[in-house]
């Protein structure tokens, strides 16, 4: 199945060209080529219109958009085993990416995945040097209300496009405070068994509340941008500012200050950690906070509707900025059941930005008629059953 030929993009476009899924979830063997432009993937639910965005979103680092361990990714009626091949047009020219899980005794939910970068073996992280991505699914829709965590998540992964080793950072950290943690449970109280540890935690934690306040303060500039452009957008702007003990400190005081306060802190925390069985300093208790704009009210407090309009602001701020750091190299974005909550005109004013940035965009829905606009602009394909067509007429093969 062939898309019909498209125009030749432009060389700072960054696009996939070709997918090959084969044992993928529900999607035995599909392969789908496309041109540079918008894609949308139409369907009922259940027929693997978001597997293909998550295997689109397994072409970048980390395990996607859904976070599923590798070894559910198999196939049911297959051998555990999956793998995506695709063709990538990048600003380093066009590269060929496979990844997957081989079908051995070892799988596990913890186990890695391969990934070949034009036949050569590689690793997951290599992917940030050719790939950059921008998604928002269904469960997006709650991140001004969910946990901290997600709003976190939606932060590190904006930082993620301009500082691959940031997910080098919050591992260690992770690492550190879990070990630290288990310490505390054990009932350890030894002075020298913590140290190290929070040594580790008070580098890794400044660096990653410093790499968050940057990329806070470089989405704000882009936001006032797209607010000084269009003051009237049906994507209102977003008033965002970050609650966190070490960010806030770093506004005040220098790095190494901040640095040698969050240990002092933890070594006179340890009781109190001990008692609540956790660490309760560091980054991994601060939250992004957002607001609408417009009408100065907290974005928790906002319609479904307007909640979603915030979102795909910050998502189409945060694409912009990727875009300016990356000499005009706009990111795929994956947007899933995109359309959900967005009135007629939203959904027009969606498409133009998506056409303005340059993007290409993955877009799933169960209603082609939600896409008309982007008639002509946008490959349509027809999704059924783990299979792929062109077009969104039925009787089109």
């Amino acid at each position: 199945m062939t898309a019909p030929s498209s125009p030749k993009p432009a060389p700072a476009q960054l696009w996939l060209e070709r997918l090959v899924l084969t044992n993928f979830r529900n999607h035995a063997a599909t392969a789908i080529t496309v041109g540079p432009q918008p894609v949308v993937l139409a369907g009922a639910n259940g027929s693997g219109k978001t597997n293909i965005l998550e295997a689109v979103s397994l072409l970048s680092p980390g395990q996607g958009l859904r976070r599923a361990p590798f070894s559910d990714l198999a196939r049911a009626s297959g051998d555990s085993s999956w793998t995506l091949a695709a063709k990538v047009h990048t600003a380093h020219g066009v590269i060929d990416v496979g990844t997957g899980q081989t079908a051995t005794a070892e799988t596990t939910e913890r186990s890695g995945r391969i990934v070949r970068l034009n036949g050569e073996a590689s690793t997951s992280g290599a992917l940030a040097d050719y790939v950059e991505m921008v998604w928002v699914t269904p469960a997006s829709d709650a991140l001004f209300t969910g946990p901290a965590s997600d709003r976190r998540r939606f932060l590190d992964r904006l930082i993620l496009c301009f500082d691959p080793a940031h997910a080098k950072l919050s591992s260690r950290f992770e690492r550190a405070m879990q070990q630290r943690n288990k310490l505390l449970s054990d009932g350890a109280r030894e002075g020298s068994r913590f140290e190290g540890l929070e040594m580790v935690m008070a580098e890794t934690g400044t660096a990653i509340a410093a790499a968050r306040n940057e990329a806070i303060a470089a989405l704000k500039i882009v936001i006032e941008e797209r607010r000084a452009r269009d003051p009237n957008s049906p994507f209102p702007w977003s008033h965002i500012s970050l609650q966190g003990s070490l960010e806030n400190d770093l506004e005040q005081r220098t790095a190494i200050e901040t640095e040698d306060g969050y240990r002092e802190t933890l070594a006179r925390a340890r009781e109190r950690d001990r008692a609540a069985g956790r660490t309760l300093d560091g980054p991994h208790r601060s939250d992004l906070i957002a607001g609408h704009g417009p009408k100065t009210m907290p974005a928790k407090l906002c319609s479904t509707g307007e909640q979603k309009a915030l979102l795909l602001g910050l998502v189409l701020a945060h694409a912009e900025m990727i875009a300016e750091r990356q000499d005009g190299l706009s990111p795929i974005l994956l947007l899933d059941e995109v359309t959900a909550h967005l009135d007629e005109a939203r959904r027009a004013a969606l498409f133009a930005e998506i056409l303005r940035i340059g993007s290409q965009a993955w877009m799933t829905g169960t209603d082609i008629q939600a896409f008309a606009a982007l008639e002509g602009h946008a490959t349509i394909l027809r999704v059924e059953d783990g299979c792929v067509r062109l077009g969104s007429d039925p009787s089109q093969q």
